[in-house]
C-alpha cells in the first residue's frame, strides 16, 4: 500500500516530456538530433538511422547506451550534439512554478540527459530555483532508466527514502523500479508508442496528462 501523499517528503521528476508537455514538440528535436548524430557516424540514411536509434533504446534504455556498447561512441560528443536544440517553444511557467513552490520537502530531477541540458530548460521555464539537484546521466555512468542500479545509486547519493519519495515520468516502464523500491509513481502520459508501454502496470499508481494540474489539486 502506498503511504498518503502528505507523507511525501522527496519530489523527484524526470525532465523532458515532464516538466514541459511533449505537445511543445521541444524532444521531437532531440530525436531529430540523435537521428543526424547516428546518420553522420555510420553513414547511414535517415531511415534505417531512426530504426537504430529506436532500437537501441528499446533494448538499452538510451540510443547513446547502444551506441557506447557497440559503435564507441564518446558520450560528451553525443551529448553535446543531441542537446543543441532551440528552446524557443517553452515558454516560462509561472504555475509551475508557484505549484512547485508549494511542495513540502526537496525536490531533485532525475534525468537520462545531461545537467546542462538540464539547466536550460529549467532556466526557460523559470523553475531552475526549487530543484536541490540534478542527477544526470554523467552520475549515472551512463546506464539510463530503467536499470535499477541508477535508481539505487541516485537513492543512495541523495539518502532519499524512496518510502517517503514520489517520481514523475513520462515513460511508463521507467517507473517500475521506483515502485519496487517503494516510490510513490506518477505517469505523465505521453501518447508515443514507447513512452505508453507498460503504462497498464501496478507500478503505476497516478496518472495525469497534466503536470500542472496535478500539482495544484495536491
Amino acid at each position: 500500500m502506498q503511504p498518503p501523499l502528505s507523507e511525501i517528503d522527496t519530489w523527484i521528476f524526470d525532465l523532458d516530456n515532464t516538466l514541459y508537455p511533449a505537445t511543445t514538440n521541444v524532444f521531437e528535436q532531440v530525436n531529430r538530433h540523435i537521428a543526424s548524430f547516428i546518420q553522420e557516424l555510420l553513414s547511414l540514411e535517415e531511415e534505417p538511422a531512426r530504426q537504430l536509434q529506436r532500437r537501441y533504446f528499446k533494448e538499452y534504455g538510451s540510443s547513446l547506451r547502444g551506441l557506447m556498447v557497440n559503435h564507441g561512441v564518446e558520450p560528451n560528443a553525443y551529448l553535446n550534439h543531441v542537446h543543441a536544440i532551440d528552446l524557443g517553444a517553452l515558454e516560462p511557467a509561472p504555475r509551475l512554478d508557484q505549484a512547485l513552490g508549494r511542495l513540502p520537502g526537496r525536490k531533485l530531477i532525475f534525468t537520462s540527459a545531461s545537467t546542462k541540458h538540464a539547466r536550460r530548460v529549467t532556466d526557460r521555464l523559470g523553475v531552475s530555483g526549487h530543484f536541490e539537484a540534478i542527477y544526470d546521466i554523467h552520475a549515472a555512468d551512463y546506464r539510463p532508466k530503467p536499470h535499477r542500479e541508477t535508481y539505487e545509486n541516485m537513492v543512495a547519493t541523495f539518502e532519499v527514502e524512496p518510502t517517503r519519495a514520489a517520481f514523475f515520468e513520462d515513460i511508463a516502464r521507467n517507473l517500475e523500479p521506483a515502485a519496487d523500491m517503494g516510490m510513490t509513481t506518477v505517469w505523465v502520459k505521453n501518447d508515443s508508442p514507447f513512452a505508453r508501454e507498460g503504462s497498464d502496470g501496478t507500478h503505476i499508481h497516478h496518472t495525469t496528462d497534466d503536470l500542472i494540474d496535478w500539482l495544484e489539486r495536491l
